[in-house]
């Protein structure tokens, strides 16, 4: 698991696996944060980094794909 208060080399938050990030339709805009409400160029963490100085500490893991109960066979 990784710790958003460390650098991005030592595990910083990964946006792309936050359940907030979210790519939006303008092109010049592309990467967007639902819970801190803005666009950006660039991926939310970095432009938190640099608007405050601190690493996000909104991050949230996106859940895990449900499984399915039970595979089932199909034959022919």
């Amino acid at each position: 698991m990784t710790d958003p208060t460390l650098p991005p080399s030592e595990g910083a938050p990964n946006c792309w696996k936050c359940q907030y990030f979210a790519v939006s339709w303008d092109p010049g805009m592309p990467y967007s944060c639902r819970l801190m409400g803005f666009k950006s160029r660039v991926l939310p963490a970095i432009e938190v980094l640099r608007a405050d100085g601190s690493r996000c500490r909104g991050f949230l893991p996106k859940p895990a794909p449900a499984q399915p109960a039970h595979k089932v066979r199909i034959i022919v």
